[in-house]
């Protein structure tokens, strides 16, 4: 199973890139537990200075900008 976890406080674009990827994933038929990570320390942690970051399987894979469903499609089909 794939872990993919969106980084950030909670705001609009977080919720908007969250809502993105769950669609990427079904749409690739990916099984996924996703998990919101808005503790800043933890977020720097991966690297990220602007959010909202996409973390899968532990790997940052983007942030500081929310790809529609298809670029994360793109992102998330090698990875699965």
């Amino acid at each position: 199973m794939m872990n993919i976890k969106i980084l950030g406080a909670g705001c609009a674009n977080c919720v908007n890139l969250e809502k993105a990827a769950r669609e990427a994933a079904t749409d690739l038929g990916i099984e996924a537990e996703f998990e919101k990570v808005t503790d800043y320390g933890a977020i720097a942690g991966y690297g990220v200075m602007k959010t909202p970051g996409l973390v899968v399987d532990e790997k940052l894979v983007m942030s500081g900008r929310v790809p529609t469903a298809a670029t994360l499609k793109e992102l998330l089909a090698p990875l699965a």
